[in-house]
């Protein structure tokens, strides 16, 4: 039964989506259906369709009471919006549905495991918030909080754990047909670390063990953990909150950390390689999917908590995930490239090879703003190699955001600070790539909002959001033009698909 709350979310959804023009949205990175965007949450393959959730906030382009919104696809790239699957409407959850994940019943139904957020007040009238672990069951669209909630409470916490942090629950089905998850926990040294339950049934759950310890390394509390196995290794994927750099690695604030290592006799995570999973301004809180065909697909929110003031004034909707990436553990590192699927939308493909450049140039057809573009370069003399590489995009007279590669440092940037951008917070982001005597292979997805840079062949992504306005040279889904610019003499191979959806 469907109640209040829920109905209003699902109406007011169905009314005040009218009001957003879809050439006005990303083409293929997921948006809310009208309001608020964070947290990719329960992104699954259920009944021959890829769902993904997320946190959801309708009334506002703000954060707020936090719901579950719901959209479904066959290829990971063209959505389809479903009602709002879950709503904070129990006591359990009355501050908000916050992050979870999904996954199939052994009888066909979809369960949904989330953190409820409840909110109470003390003898004194302060407010008391904390953190539990529940469920919700469906048929892939509407879905019915399980009677016994919470099903994972502060009782089945270790020793000296918050109950005010202890969120995001992964789920996950194990061979024999039981269930495992973890969960975000920070410990009583205010640093973050994940713990693992085990189900029988998805239903009741029993705390295991302490899979890993932060111990004050890589900021404080863990957010939004996943944890799965890939080319012979266990990947965990975190969102620590209130990083400290750490060169260019890892950036200060809310960052993302890929923890690669294996099991050991006790099960517990035995670290043997971290990095960052991506290296731009604005990517979080991952989530991955077991595709039927075994790939390990993950989808982020394409932003950050410290960038949410970047946006256009009039926005009826604010966040997108982004661009959908197959993952794999390949020689020591995490390689992330986009969806292959992607390759289906090229459209109006141009290719130049060989392109001499030392001036500022353009290249006939190379423009737009929702294209695939590839460019691979290197110095015409190794002997004597360029300062710097630009590639300008989304640009016209006044607006253009920039992709610098530096050789002789072997650094690569982003930079959208001539973006049209009004906020002062971050708009410049480097990573320390791999040293090929100038060489380097980029490839720049785009869509509309967004630019997400792949460095050599995914060794390396760096993602941003960008609102230049789309129609800034009368052409409303593209910018002027692209120009690549070198100090010195650059040889170039340039490919460009328009994507059509």
């Amino acid at each position: 039964m469907i109640n209040d709350k829920l109905k209003k979310a699902r109406e007011y959804e169905v009314r005040k989506e009218k009001e957003i023009a879809p050439d006005k949205r990303p083409a293929f990175h997921l948006t809310p259906r009208v309001g608020w965007m964070n947290d990719p949450n329960g992104f699954s393959y259920h009944n021959g369709e890829y769902h993904l959730f997320y946190q959801y906030h309708p009334y506002g382009t703000n954060w707020g009471p936090m719901h579950w919104g719901h959209a479904v696809s066959k290829d990971l790239l063209k959505w389809e919006y479903c009602p709002t699957a879950l709503a904070p409407d129990e006591s359990y959850d009355n501050f908000g549905c916050f992050s979870g994940s999904a996954d199939t019943l052994d009888d066909g139904r979809q369960i949904l495991m989330y953190t409820g957020v409840q909110s109470t007040k003390d003898e004194d009238g302060k407010e008391i918030v904390f953190q539990t672990q529940c469920i919700a069951v469906g048929d892939g669209t509407n879905f019915e909080k399980y009677e016994k909630n919470p099903v994972i409470t502060a009782d089945a916490l270790p020793e000296g754990a918050s109950k005010i942090d202890f969120r995001d629950p992964k789920i996950w089905k194990e061979k024999d047909g039981t269930f495992r998850c973890v969960v975000g926990s920070r410990p009583a040294d205010g640093s973050g670390q994940i713990l693992l339950y085990s189900s029988k049934d998805g239903f009741s759950w029993n705390f295991e063990q302490i899979l890993i310890q932060n111990k004050n390394r890589f900021g404080k509390m863990w957010e939004c953990p996943d944890f799965f196995e890939v080319d012979g290794k266990w990947l965990l994927m975190v969102s620590p909150q209130d990083m400290m750099p750490v060169g260019l690695e890892y950036g200060a604030g809310n960052g993302t950390l890929c923890v690669a290592g294996h099991l050991d006799e006790n099960k517990h995570l035995v670290e043997e390689y971290t990095q960052s999973i991506d290296y731009g301004i604005d990517f979080y809180a991952p989530q991955t999917v077991l595709a039927p065909d075994g790939r390990r697909i993950m989808i982020g929110w394409m932003q950050n908590w410290d960038t949410c003031g970047v946006r256009e004034d009039d926005m009826k909707w604010f966040g997108q995930t982004s661009c959908p990436r197959e993952i794999q553990f390949v020689d020591g590192k995490l390689i992330q490239n986009p969806i292959r699927e992607l390759s289906n939308y090229h459209k109006n493909t141009v290719s130049y090879s060989e392109v001499l450049i030392s001036d500022c140039i353009s290249l006939e057809k190379v423009s737009g703003r929702m294209i695939d573009l590839e460019v691979e370069i290197k110095p015409e003399d190794e002997e004597n190699c360029y300062d710097k590489f630009v590639i300008q995009f989304a640009k016209n007279e006044s607006f253009h955001s920039d992709i610098v590669f530096y050789p002789k440092e072997s650094v690569l940037e982003i930079d959208r600070s001539w973006s049209g951008i009004r906020r002062a917070v971050q708009h410049q982001k480097k990573c320390k790539v791999a040293d090929n005597n100038g060489s380097i292979k980029l490839r720049v997805i785009l869509d509309r909002y967004s630019v997400e840079v792949f460095v050599n062949d995914g060794e390396h992504v760096m993602t941003a959001t960008i609102y230049t306005d789309l129609e800034a040279d009368g052409i409303s889904f593209f910018a002027d033009e692209i120009c690549f610019y070198a100090e010195g003499k650059v040889k170039a191979n340039v490919t460009k698909s328009d994507l059509e959806f």
